[in-house]
């Protein structure tokens, strides 16, 4: 088994393609691309080495039920191996339908029920916050559609009452959330005394400079705009 770390952006299509069968849930994955790339190119303080250091960011993947962007991101920055791909979501392969934090080297959660991580992310926050570890941010990336769960709403609501500073919440916008007005992602969070940014979510300068905007004493939400679910 060989991990190589080389691998950039114009990569990553090629890496996505090395995963077939059925169950791909193709435009889950590609709809993340970008921010994940983002994310791990130029944000998250974790490496493979750090993987399980106390001081490393945490990254938690929500929208875990199309994972295969994820998982070439993963094997382009060196967390799996490249040929672990070509395996994906067979019974044998530690890389399936959704992610296995016991399987997959990186993976903070097993996810893939919608609703899950944004509230895991709160307490993730707040055991750090109890640590006394204040360096490391919690990261977890969301779809649209899990704001019609109520257990984000209540995480939502607690976060920003709690001032849980550390923690950074990425939605992914593909216009498929059922009770939700167009365009009010952000306004939830700001009601929510979050900070907010709404951003191209293809955009890579405009996602990093709203990943790494100052929020001082709020979490930060950043909503990344991306094509309409049903309009492919």
């Amino acid at each position: 088994m060989t991990i190589t770390a080389d691998h950039g952006y114009d990569d990553l299509p090629r890496l996505m393609s090395l995963m077939t069968g059925d169950e791909k849930h193709d435009f889950a994955a590609t709809s993340t691309l970008d921010a994940l790339w983002v994310l791990y190119d130029r944000v998250l303080d974790v490496t493979p080495e750090r993987a399980g250091a106390p001081d490393r960011d945490r990254f938690l993947l929500s929208k875990g039920h199309g994972p295969m962007a994820y998982y070439a991101v993963l094997a382009a920055k060196g967390f799996v191996p490249e040929e672990w791909l070509p395996g994906f979501g067979s019974y044998d392969s530690p890389l399936g339908h959704h992610p296995d934090r016991v399987l997959v080297p990186g993976a903070e959660i097993g996810s893939g029920s919608l609703g899950h991580g944004l509230p895991l992310a709160v307490g993730s926050a707040l055991g750090l916050r109890a640590q006394g570890l204040t360096g490391p941010a919690v990261w977890v990336l969301i779809g649209d559609a899990e704001l019609d769960e109520g257990s984000n709403h209540e995480a939502i609501a607690y976060a920003g009452a709690a001032g849980l500073d550390r923690l950074h919440t990425v939605v992914v916008d593909n216009a498929s959330a059922s009770h939700a007005l167009p365009g009010g992602i952000a306004a939830r969070f700001e009601a929510a005394n979050w900070s907010t940014a709404t951003v191209d979510g293809r955009d890579h300068a405009a996602l990093y400079e709203a990943f790494t905007a100052p929020h001082p004493g709020r979490p930060l939400a950043v909503v990344a705009r991306v094509e309409p679910k049903n309009a492919r």
